[in-house]
């Protein structure tokens, strides 16, 4: 007979893993002093259970104690607002709002706290901090508190695309603390968007002149560096940059950011990454940032999850995904030299220069060909050959137009192509580049029966009247188009 085997069944024990088995953990490290773990596990059991306010009232002594206090506050005040009976939150908000040195919401709270529990666990810390805030709540602390909700309105304006009301925030804020360094970055920004690349980049040396290594600043630089097509000066500051390896997540995140502006997604996903990894909690630029870098570097799968994410806080960027506008960009291309026309095939190879897709969008060789669009597309294309000063100059010359004007505003930088392929046959040097790009903006918002002035656009290219008139003055005489 054959020995029959008897198959050994074992029982399976369920591992669950509920919102208080991470508390447990959250707290056994929080007692250890790994106030990063204790973060992780915290952060799992308030997501896991979010009735539970004891979960999260935990994690937000964790995150205080981390020095990351607007975040405590989002997780104390979603407390109070369906369980004010944690008093408790109402003295932690005290003092949050006291390091991140909003004053006036310190005392508020405290005093909400002792009406609720004058005899509590802390009221004696509440009486101390309540008596630190009167002694020194002068009128130098009131008017910082005071800065600190000009410059959330200000970034606000930013934001919005209001910026010459942003701009009178920050040189406010400037006039009356001249070291605040957060202001004057932002009012380089705000000059950058509105198209006075002058005076941001005036302010950018002034802050590392005054401030050097300033982290901001020098990442404000590279972007702007890199929208100028300034490629020395970027290559040095992206050298400059990588050598940094800050401590606090603001830097970490500005560093993640920068480099993904300027195409660096190899560095922007290193960065960005870990943040991820030690449990940051992004905003809509992080997730944004994030998938582009994911998607560049061949993440696909996780550049959907970061997008999804983005798309939850800001819906009205569906289909602007890295994928996908990757390939409308191809497509507008190609549509650009389906016309057939020299100037928007010079166009359509300068786009192909800015969107670093030359190897999925080749320059099609047909009868159409031009001289000069040879060169161009050797330019673009990045062949070793020595650019001519035509060459140079005209795509300095656009790509001043587009700084202050914008991708969208394509028709001005077709009709300068057009322009400029009949005007080199007489013209020699276009080496002013701010003058040409201003006069011939001019000329073409003023054929299009657009209110515009000499000295508007004098102002904006920091040139002068007489220099836009000069070459009006010889436009006319050229002018195609």
């Amino acid at each position: 007979m054959k020995k029959h085997l008897q198959k050994r069944v074992g029982k399976v024990i369920p591992f669950i893993q509920d919102g208080t088995y991470f508390f447990n953990k959250g707290v056994t490290y929080y007692r250890r002093r790994d106030l990063r773990k204790a973060k992780a596990y915290l952060q799992r059991a308030a997501q896991l259970e979010p009735e539970q306010s004891t979960f999260a009232c935990q994690l937000a002594i964790v995150l205080s104690e981390l020095g990351e206090y607007a975040q405590s506050n989002e997780w104390l005040l979603r407390i109070i607002e369906r369980d004010d009976d944690l008093a408790e939150c109402f003295y932690f908000l005290a003092n949050n709002y006291a390091h991140l040195g909003l004053f006036g919401e310190a005392t508020k709270y405290a005093e909400q706290y002792m009406e609720r529990e004058p005899d509590g666990e802390f009221a004696e810390y509440t009486l101390d901090l309540l008596d630190i805030l009167t002694i020194e709540q002068d009128d130098e602390w009131l008017n910082y508190d005071d800065m600190l909700m000009k410059q959330e309105q200000a970034r606000t304006l930013l934001e919005k695309g209001e910026f010459q009301e942003a701009i009178v925030l920050f040189e406010e804020m400037i006039k009356e603390h001249p070291e605040h360094w957060a202001a004057y970055n932002n009012l380089a920004l705000a000059y950058f968007y509105q198209g006075n690349v002058g005076k941001a980049k005036q302010t950018i040396e002034y802050i590392l002149k005054q401030n050097p290594g300033n982290l901001h600043a020098l990442c404000n630089d590279a972007v702007f560096s890199y929208y100028l097509q300034e490629q020395e000066r970027l290559f040095l500051l992206i050298q400059s940059l990588q050598r940094v390896y800050p401590i606090s997540f603001e830097h970490r995140y500005k560093l993640g950011v920068t480099f993904a502006i300027v195409g660096r997604y190899d560095l922007a996903f290193q960065w960005l990454r870990q943040l991820q990894r030690r449990g940051f909690e992004g905003d809509a630029p992080f997730y944004y940032w994030y998938a582009y870098a994911a998607y560049h570097m061949g993440y696909r799968m996780l550049a959907e999850s970061m997008w999804k994410k983005f798309i939850a806080l800001h819906p009205d960027k569906k289909g602007s995904e890295p994928w996908r506008y990757r390939e409308q960009t191809i497509e507008h291309i190609q549509s650009l030299f389906a016309k057939q026309d020299i100037a928007s095939s010079l166009y359509a190879l300068y786009l192909i220069g800015k969107s670093f897709i030359a190897s999925d969008c080749p320059f099609p060789k047909q009868s159409w060909s031009h001289p000069f669009l040879q060169e161009w597309s050797d330019y673009v294309y990045g062949y070793e050959h020595e650019p001519s000063a035509h060459v140079v100059d005209a795509h300095r010359i656009v790509t001043l137009l587009i700084q202050h004007n914008g991708f969208g505003y394509e028709p001005l930088y077709i009709a300068w192509f057009s322009f400029f392929i009949e005007a080199i046959k007489e013209i020699d040097s276009f080496s002013n580049h701010e003058g040409w790009a201003a006069a011939f903006e001019y000329m073409f918002r003023k054929r299009r029966g657009e209110r515009v002035t000499q000295r508007m656009l004098a102002e904006r290219y920091g040139v002068s009247v007489a220099t836009i008139g000069k070459y009006v003055k010889v436009m006319k005489q050229k002018w195609h188009g």
